[in-house]
């Protein structure tokens, strides 16, 4: 992919929250919840970000937002985020949230719960003219009229503007949710579970109500899961993280039908299948807890759990390398 095309380019992004403790108070740890992970996000293209409970997904969604420092002002942030925008490249992780007020309008974010994500007090019209009260400077009769035709795009009645979060269902509210990320013509959209939530007969609904407004406003997504049968028919490529690192980086037909990295394959094997009368590969079950990023094992962290381990994993993190066109995997065992 050209320089052109890449919207957004993660480099070595580094998130650790300090631990104190003692009579002082000192630092004493850090959780490394993100460590030192690269990746690009195409004009026009999704992709997918999966891997267990707990692994970092959603703290770099937040961090390629740039809210981690409102919501935890001692995060420590290493590494670039720059986007490459119309007035040259902004490098999220360097400035600060302040900073990037002028840049947000074309970042959004449709965040997990769609009960906890919308204010209980403001109705579904202030709900979705916030972002244009505070990035935009329409009048209140624009605001009400883009408002309805919000409505109208993801679904909803324009009638239903008036009414409060807690007169809808799930899916109903994850389509305000949605709205409201579209409100300013965001070029790049972080999914951070969107349809976790949500019954499976409405998941099907959002995913596919996303994919069309990606092709008709020519839209970016970040897209966090840990269901990989969604990742892999809504996204072009697929990352897979396990305890702050990318593992595997490929297509997602490749990573889906042709895993190599062990972890991949482990969370491959779970994904169920519609079809009884396909025969379903060996389920690979993990050995073990996941270990705390507070204190990670040295090398591979997945070494802990790994049937292929090697006395040489412990030694250092293996590279993300390339094992075939396109196809990246940090495990040299595999390749060997």
């Amino acid at each position: 992919m050209t320089d052109n095309n890449i919207l957004v380019d993660v480099e070595d992004l580094k998130v650790h929250f300090p631990v104190y403790g003692g009579v002082f108070s000192r630092k004493v740890a850090a959780v490394k919840a993100v460590d030192g992970i690269t990746f690009s996000v195409g004009k026009h293209e999704t992709i997918g970000l999966v891997g267990e409970s707990g692994c970092g997904k959603t703290t770099v969604g937040r961090a390629m937002i740039n809210i981690l420092r409102h919501m935890s002002p001692d995060v420590e942030i290493y590494g670039h985020i720059r986007y490459q925008f119309k007035e040259g490249p902004i490098d999220f992780a360097q400035i600060s949230p302040r900073g990037t007020r002028p840049y947000r309008a074309r970042v959004q974010m449709i965040f997990q719960d769609p009960y906890a994500s919308l204010n209980p007090r403001m109705t579904v019209a202030q709900i979705i003219s916030e972002p244009l009260r505070i990035h935009t400077s329409m009048k209140q009769s624009e605001m009400k009229e883009r408002v309805g035709w919000l409505m109208d795009k993801v679904g909803l009645s324009p009638e239903q503007t008036y009414r409060y979060p807690h007169e809808f269902s799930g899916g109903q509210r994850q389509r305000v949710g949605i709205a409201r990320a579209l409100a300013t013509n965001p070029e790049l959209i972080i999914c951070d579970e969107p349809v976790s939530a949500l019954d499976v007969s409405i998941q099907a609904q959002v995913i596919n109500l996303m994919m069309d407004l990606q092709d008709e406003f020519n839209l970016s997504y970040l897209f966090i899961a840990h269901d990989l049968s969604i990742v892999e028919h809504i996204s072009v490529k697929i990352a897979v993280m396990y305890l702050g690192n990318i593992v595997e980086f490929g297509l997602s037909k490749d990573i889906f039908f042709k895993p190599r990295h062990p972890y991949s394959r482990a969370l491959i094997s779970a994904v169920p299948l519609p079809d009884p009368s396909i025969k379903k590969t060996e389920r690979i079950l993990l050995k073990g807890d996941v270990p705390t990023p507070l204190h990670k094992p040295s090398g591979c962290p997945f070494r802990t759990r790994c049937w292929l381990v090697e006395p040489s994993c412990a030694e250092r993190m293996p590279d993300l390398d390339e094992h075939a066109p396109g196809h990246f995997v940090a495990c040299p065992i595999v390749k060997e």
